[in-house]
């Protein structure tokens, strides 16, 4: 068997663990060097916080494993396809790779396909179902922020 087929594995039994415990059927690892260094699974149901899921509580464990915010050279295996959030998270977190088990087509006749919010996040800002708008508000007498950051660091 291959590693990645291993590893997808391994985050299936996670999310059947999950399921067994009430939550929503997802886990997914975090792998460095061939060896796993953080795991997690869906805790949306447990926490009602809708930003809980595997690979984004996967990654905060990987970045306290690290000491650091850079994931680099690391491999998240989902069992699912990871929704919008969690693939910037991953691209932020600097990522190499990601490798899932459970495609969206898979997940549609169930409600737990993210196809959707690819569709919609794919639409010129003015076209997305959220409103999403620029307003120039600045703190009187403060420095612009990005500088003050900058000059701080």
């Amino acid at each position: 068997m291959n590693q990645d087929t291993d590893f997808l594995r391994q985050a299936i039994a996670l999310a059947y663990a999950n399921v067994e415990r009430g939550g929503r059927p997802f886990g997914a690892l975090i792998v460095k060097d061939g060896k796993v260094i953080a795991e997690a699974v869906n805790e949306v149901v447990a926490t009602r916080d809708p930003t809980a899921h595997a690979e984004l509580l996967a990654i905060r464990a990987a970045s306290r494993v690290l000491d650091s915010a850079s994931l680099a050279g690391c491999t998240v295996y989902a069992s699912g396809h990871p929704c919008p959030m969690c693939m910037g998270a991953m691209r932020m977190a600097g990522i190499a790779a990601v490798t899932y088990a459970y495609s969206n087509q898979d997940a549609e006749p169930f409600g737990l396909s993210t196809a959707a919010v690819y569709a919609d996040l794919a639409k010129p800002v003015d076209q997305q179902s959220m409103r999403i708008r620029h307003l120039a508000a600045r703190l009187e007498g403060e420095p612009a922020l990005y500088a003050h950051w900058q000059q701080r660091h």
